[in-house]
């Protein structure tokens, strides 16, 4: 696209829910994220990933619950979780999960165009479907941009599927 065009559209502006991962920042499209709360009990369910922390009563759902730092094998994860750790309820259409984060999320508002696409190397190196959106440079900062629809590959969606049972047929007898 021609200098002049970037000039004449409105570059859109996008709000992030980003937190922190080991010593790195995260980023997460604030529309995928339903809620951010105090992580409430979590109780441990057998025959899942150790990444799945287990599962917690939200408002009423019960929603799987991950640690993303141990799902990325980030150092951090060797760290236990802070006494008070907070829990970023994300909204798939099939599922609702929980992903645990040391401290409070924080919003951020940047320009579409300060979302670089992630170099394929990265890609490539993940399993799953391209969860990386991008890469956000702000200043001196490096945000990895998350799509978290596409965090799950499909056989882990399906160990969660047990879990979140309950919380789909609530929904579809209370709608």
């Amino acid at each position: 696209m021609p200098e002049s065009d970037k000039v004449a559209k409105q570059d859109p502006i996008i709000q992030l829910i980003v937190f922190r991962l080991g010593e790195e920042e995260y980023g997460i499209r604030i529309e995928q994220v339903k809620e951010v709360t105090i992580t409430p009990d979590i109780a441990r369910m057998p025959k899942t990933p150790s990444f799945v922390k287990g599962i917690a009563n939200l408002r009423g759902d019960i929603i799987a619950v991950i640690d993303l730092e141990e799902r990325f094998n980030l150092n951090a994860a060797a760290e236990p979780m802070p006494a008070v750790s907070y829990t970023m309820a994300i909204e798939a259409k099939e599922y609702t999960i929980g992903i645990i984060v040391r401290e409070v999320p924080q919003p951020l508002s940047i320009a579409q165009s300060v979302i670089e696409q992630a170099p394929e190397f990265i890609q490539d190196a993940n399993i799953n479907d391209k969860y990386i959106e991008g890469i956000a440079k702000i200043g001196p900062r490096i945000i990895v941009v998350l799509d978290m629809l596409k965090l799950l590959t499909p056989a882990e969606i399906m160990q969660l599927q047990p879990a979140a049972t309950s919380s789909a047929t609530h929904s579809r007898t209370t709608s």
